[in-house]
């Protein structure tokens, strides 16, 4: 790999602590302090990522050097390693100072067409920010993160993804229930990418501290390096860079519903100035359609972060940002606009998805109604979100509808149901004959918006108990298949989840540790 371009870019360009100290303190008016990676000589690369590093500008996997470098055994001297400090709101409350508890950064690399990525592991160690944690992860998280974030590329959703996946060779004293019962797991660890790894956090930090100047200095940054704004005075271009920031956001979110995520976790510290998917902890694609789903058990009985709550839950994270960069914008009404457009913005953006989902050639003032007779249908049943869809891209009008959506069914229909379904149908139909696009098309535009695969929470799980014994076909089948997700060629991955793991922990429902 292409070590030598690796730069310090971000480190080089803020206020920061210039020494190594594992202290877990405050670290006021600075946004990074240096940190050693710990080492891990029994570590074990379980997989590289060749085609991301390709992408990014790092090249192949050439040397045992390269491999050391992935494992913490190797880093050039030209690298300082570092830690960001931020802050958020969890749960809806005021957290504080938190920072990269685990995550360590590497630098960025400039790579093909100018695109610049981060690089930092996650899981070497700790850091100022860790909070008394010993900054590890154990094989299931990591696994869960590292096939997620591909997933979630090849779905066509903004995402950090990994670059590498390795067992640190090391055991790691976890309670991943809370329940009081620690036991060993086996200790890994990833080295992750996004274009910027810039959190709502990082601001809310700084602002929180009283550095105007810094949430400038970081705002700049951002625009400089990841926003095309159209030229304006400094008191518009804030302005702009926040419009494109809540718009990023929301369209994100589109994006998670139109393929069923559900985040687990959307504290304002996990959430991506650049509208990524970031931090891949509690969090599950869906199997039974329910809007008040939560995978988190954390966020029971509330549900704050439940499916249905997702875009209300990201509009709030957005009052907090603009809370922090409000010094910057001189006219706070037009600030008090951008956040109010969110929901109209949201929505505009949420129908045509479902449109889209449902083959129409447009959105057209009475869908709204045809797609509150299908939710009202799916909350009812708890129909399988992604099979339904499949179903209905198969669905002919003289098919028997209950038979044939069977497949996507977790309890037969209701003789209330089965009515219901006939009745969405009945409209449906109709809805598709009066479209201005040909059948072919409309079947096209549904099999580019709905995905034949998902990587569900049982296949994760039942991959985890392979690795963890040695057996990683499971893993490598998954590898192969999130690739593809639009296409049906793994037709035997691409069921309901089984009635065996209804309610088993780190299937149905995971933790934070998860």
């Amino acid at each position: 790999m292409h070590l030598d371009k690796i730069t310090q870019a971000f480190r080089q360009r803020f206020p920061g602590e210039e020494h190594y100290d594992l202290r877990q303190r405050q670290t006021p008016d600075v946004l990074y302090a240096l940190v050693k990676t710990e080492t891990f000589p029994k570590a074990e690369l379980l997989d590289f990522n060749q085609e991301l590093a390709r992408s990014i500008g790092l090249g192949t996997l050439e040397n045992s050097r390269d491999r050391d470098f992935l494992n913490c055994n190797y880093i050039p001297d030209s690298i300082q390693t570092y830690a960001t400090a931020y802050a958020g709101h969890q749960f809806g409350n005021w957290a504080g100072q938190l920072g990269d508890g685990r995550a360590i950064f590497a630098g960025e690399i400039q790579g093909k067409d100018a695109n610049r990525t981060e690089l930092q592991w996650k899981g070497v160690g700790a850091t100022p920010y860790s909070r008394s944690a010993d900054g590890r992860a154990v094989l299931r998280s990591t696994i869960r993160e590292y096939l997620m974030g591909e997933a979630m590329h090849f779905l066509g959703v903004p995402t950090s993804r990994s670059l590498s996946l390795s067992k640190s060779g090391e055991s790691v004293l976890r309670d991943k229930q809370y329940s009081g019962n620690v036991k060993p797991e086996t200790g890994a660890f990833m080295m992750r990418t996004a274009k910027s790894f810039l959190r709502f956090g990082h601001l809310e930090l700084l602002a929180a501290q009283g550095r105007d100047d810094l949430v400038k200095m970081v705002v700049d940054y951002s625009i400089e390096l990841d926003f095309d704004l159209p030229s304006s005075s400094e008191k518009d271009r804030y302005l702009q860079w926040f419009t494109q920031v809540v718009h990023r956001t929301a369209d994100l979110v589109v994006h998670w519903y139109r393929v069923g995520f559900t985040h687990g976790v959307l504290n304002t510290d996990n959430m991506s100035l650049l509208g990524l998917t970031l931090d891949y902890g509690p969090f599950s694609m869906l199997d039974e359609y329910d809007l008040s789903f939560t995978p988190n058990t954390t966020d029971l009985p509330g549900r704050r972060y439940a499916f249905g709550e997702q875009a209300r839950i990201a509009q709030w994270n957005l009052w907090q940002l603009a809370n922090s960069i409000a010094p910057l914008v001189e006219e706070h009404e037009k600030l008090q606009e951008v956040l109010d457009g969110f929901s109209t913005y949201f929505w505009q953006k949420h129908d045509q998805m479902l449109a889209n989902k449902f083959g129409l050639d447009a959105l057209r003032e009475g869908d709204q109604a045809l797609f509150e007779q299908w939710q009202d249908f799916m909350q009812d049943t708890k129909a399988d979100y992604t099979l339904f869809f499949t179903c209905l891209e198969e669905y002919e009008g003289t098919m028997n509808s209950a038979s044939h959506f069977q497949r996507a069914l977790y309890q037969p229909l209701s003789q209330e149901q089965n009515s219901k379904l006939e009745a969405f149908l009945k409209v449906y139909e109709q809805r598709k004959a009066s479209s201005t696009i040909s059948p072919s098309d409309s079947l096209q535009l549904m099999q580019i918006t709905n995905p034949k695969f998902i990587v569900r929470n049982y296949l994760l799980y039942e991959c985890i108990e392979g690795l963890e014994k040695g057996d990683r076909s499971l893993y490598d089948q998954l590898k192969l298949a999130l690739g593809t997700p639009y296409e049906n060629t793994f037709g035997e991955l691409n069921v309901r989840r089984p009635q065996g793991y209804e309610g088993t922990f780190g299937s149905s429902m995971l933790s934070c540790s998860s």
